[in-house]
């Protein structure tokens, strides 16, 4: 197994960068679209700093399928790039960078959401069963499917 890997996934969306770059760099918008806020309704987030800004952040807290965690702008460049500092707190920690890079395409915009990280005894472990692509792919899917609906209905 490699030290590190990497999950992707892009989608085309019938609207401009900065409409789908308002979407992402928020937290707060992210319960539009995001695959895990229907898995705890009830979980507890907290938003610091000022949205769309390096040093903004989201912190959650929930059930056992969301764990704990928390997401830090470490750079952007709107409307095209925005990088993450994911760590994950529970139920196991980690750290990895995710990044949306938003580009223009004929009639929208290509987005394309990303995350590397390097592989922790714990993922090491579960990656004998099953890939981080084929376990975090498919959110990746359905987040970028929602995303897709919620800016192509404004």
């Amino acid at each position: 197994m490699p030290s590190s890997y990497r999950v992707e996934r892009s989608t085309s969306v019938s609207a401009s960068p900065s409409d789908v770059f308002t979407h992402l760099a928020d937290y707060r918008n992210w319960g539009a679209w995001s695959p895990w806020d229907e898995l705890d309704p009830n979980m507890t987030k907290t938003y610091t700093g000022e949205a769309g800004e390096v040093g903004s952040g989201y912190h959650w807290v929930g059930n056992r399928k969301v764990g704990e965690g928390r997401m830090t702008t470490s750079a952007i460049s709107e409307p095209n790039n925005l990088e993450i500092d994911l760590q994950f707190i529970k139920p196991f920690k980690s750290q990895s960078t995710t990044m949306f890079t938003v580009e223009p395409q004929d009639d929208g915009s290509s987005v394309t959401w990303s995350m590397t990280g390097e592989h922790t005894l714990m993922s090491r472990v579960m990656g004998i069963f099953k890939s981080m692509d084929s376990m975090v792919g498919p959110d990746f899917e359905k987040g970028l499917a929602r995303l897709k609906r919620v800016c192509e209905a404004d």
